[in-house]
């Protein structure tokens, strides 16, 4: 059984487990919407990564994840 199986407790893990992070999003470069900083976002492709690798998330969950 995987320890986080739906986004919210993902996307909650992720704050808690890196709270110095950067929350407030930025328009991106086409101005056609709102992006986390790259540092945020580098981190959340990474930790997921490694939860996906180490049994903690479905291997499903990791590739509809968002944050």
């Amino acid at each position: 059984m995987y320890r986080i199986t739906t986004q919210r407790q993902l996307r909650k893990e992720f704050w808690l487990t890196f709270p110095k992070l950067p929350r407030k999003k930025i328009t991106n470069y086409s101005s056609n919407g709102k992006m986390y900083r790259t540092d945020t976002r580098c981190a959340w492709v990474e930790w997921i990564d490694m939860l996906s690798k180490s049994g903690d998330i479905s291997q499903a969950l990791a590739e509809r994840a968002t944050l």
